[in-house]
């Protein structure tokens, strides 16, 4: 017969079990709950996860084809750490399923959307890289082929080697005309005269001691023949890289077709474009390039913090001993002591020339200035 004090004892142990029990079914529970709508579905793109406003639905079949993890025919990769492989995209995609929607519409295997506008304000807006898609690119319907070499370099190309829907003009001649016939801003809107501006930039000719740097004046601050090879950021129609070309070296050139066919009229002049926006990371090795060149587009309308890392990006990929020629980079007075001068003395470049001059073409009451400085990455590390 059980006494009472076991009989105690027994209840006491089946109460403990029932709590116990009962704690992990909630815990379940829970778990099951909130984590479901957190975690990964092996179906789903990584980007949609972080998109409060953005559900699975309403983003594109082929975005979500594309962006799926794709697994290795053999398994895992060593170079991979998996047996999968990430396509990547710009996380802000999925920031606007309208626009996503309309630039992954397409026939597979069909003809892409006449959507150049379209896609360049997606990249603008950090959808970069933008996905890949399974689609044919419109093409000139009567295309002429590129000029060769060295002829090319100061031609302008057929009209027949550009589509022209997505620009206000629409054949070069109007372009070239453009600064004296048309109201309004436009980015590079001169540039497109070869006969013009074009012909003079980086000349010794223009080598005055100021802010107008001469190409070979910069060369000569190196051994001849260690600049091989660099990149322009924010390049225009790339004169800079065709004047390189004319001194053996290769230049690749950035640049957007902001209201222009910026890359097609650049690859027509014989030498590279890559058509990427300031906020991408460049994709080049650490401690590889000879020499960055950027004008203008490096200037106080880009917000410090993306300047800040742009400028350790150029650092990165310049090779030690490697030149940076900021070329016209213009803000208000003020703010080249108190903001800009600190912020490239922070990199770790050494200073080989450092001009200020003043910008007068909007009136002297703005108080701008010009810097042009060509600035050395040093042989050992600098920190």
């Amino acid at each position: 017969m059980d006494s009472p004090h076991s009989t105690r004892s027994l209840s006491a142990t089946s109460f403990y079990l029932f709590i116990l029990l009962s704690s992990n079914l909630i815990t379940l529970f829970i778990s099951t709950t909130f984590y479901s709508s957190c975690s990964f579905n092996p179906t789903q793109t990584r980007a949609t996860i972080n998109t409060a406003d953005t559900t699975t639905s309403e983003l594109p079949p082929e975005f979500i084809a594309f962006t799926t993890p794709k697994e290795l025919p053999f398994g895992i990769n060593s170079n991979f750490d998996s047996n999968e492989i990430y396509p990547p995209v710009g996380s802000p995609c999925t920031l606007f399923p309208d626009e996503l929607n309309r630039y992954m519409s397409y026939e597979v295997n069909g003809s892409c959307p006449d959507d150049e506008l379209l896609a360049q304000k997606l990249l603008l807006k950090g959808c970069e890289p933008l996905p890949r898609r399974r689609c044919h690119p419109a093409a000139p319907p009567e295309y002429v082929e590129p000029y060769p070499i060295p002829e090319s370099f100061w031609s302008t190309p057929s009209d027949s080697s550009v589509v022209w829907t997505a620009y206000t003009c629409k054949n070069y001649l109007c372009l070239i005309n453009r600064k004296r016939d048309q109201r309004g801003f436009d980015d590079c809107k001169d540039c497109f005269d070869l006969g013009g501006r074009e012909k003079t930039r980086w000349t010794e000719s223009n080598n005055r001691g100021g802010i107008d740097f001469g190409i070979d004046e910069v060369l000569e601050v190196k051994k001849n023949g260690t600049i091989r090879i660099g990149l322009d950021i924010g390049g225009g129609v790339a004169t800079f890289a065709v004047r390189m070309r004319e001194r053996n070296i290769t230049i690749i050139t950035t640049s957007m077709n902001l209201n222009g066919p910026f890359n097609s009229f650049i690859a027509s002049r014989g030498v590279i474009p890559m058509y990427i926006s300031i906020s991408q990371r460049l994709p080049f090795f650490d401690n590889t390039l000879d020499i960055v060149h950027s004008m203008h587009v490096l200037s106080n309308w880009i917000p410090t913090t993306l300047l800040h890392f742009l400028l350790f990006d150029i650092y990165r990929v310049l090779r030690p001993g490697g030149l940076f020629w900021l070329d016209h980079f213009f803000c208000v007075g003020e703010q080249l002591e108190d903001v800009y001068t600190p912020l490239l003395e922070s990199i770790g470049f050494n200073k080989v020339k450092w001009v200020v001059g003043k910008k007068l073409d909007r009136g002297p009451e703005l108080r701008e200035l010009y810097l042009s400085a060509l600035l050395e990455k040093p042989l050992t590390n600098s920190w």
